[in-house]
């Protein structure tokens, strides 16, 4: 089963929405930006696992940051890109 950027959004937002609002902005920012930096020391290292782990934490905390601005995923990345998701069927809706 694909999962759908639009359900991980509405996942991420129901979990985690109230805590980053807590967090803040910035402070959501700077958690991402460490990720980051995770994610780069598991490329240099070729650790496989490790990798997914932190390339899941990249996109969890860039989903909270549109969250937190009321950025619609799916539309930033097909205004940006040129993609029809949906068209594409990428809406995740089997």
């Amino acid at each position: 089963m694909a999962l759908s950027v639009e359900c991980l959004q509405e996942a991420m937002r129901r979990a985690y929405l109230e805590r980053d609002r807590e967090r803040g902005l910035f402070k959501t920012f700077a958690w991402l930006v460490e990720e980051l930096g995770e994610l780069a020391e598991a490329l240099r290292e070729g650790d496989r696992e490790r990798i997914m782990e932190e390339i899941a934490d990249v996109i969890a905390w860039t989903v909270s940051i549109a969250n937190l601005v009321g950025v619609n995923v799916v539309e930033a990345l097909e205004r940006k890109y040129g993609l029809d998701l949906r068209a594409a069927g990428c809406s995740g809706q089997s």
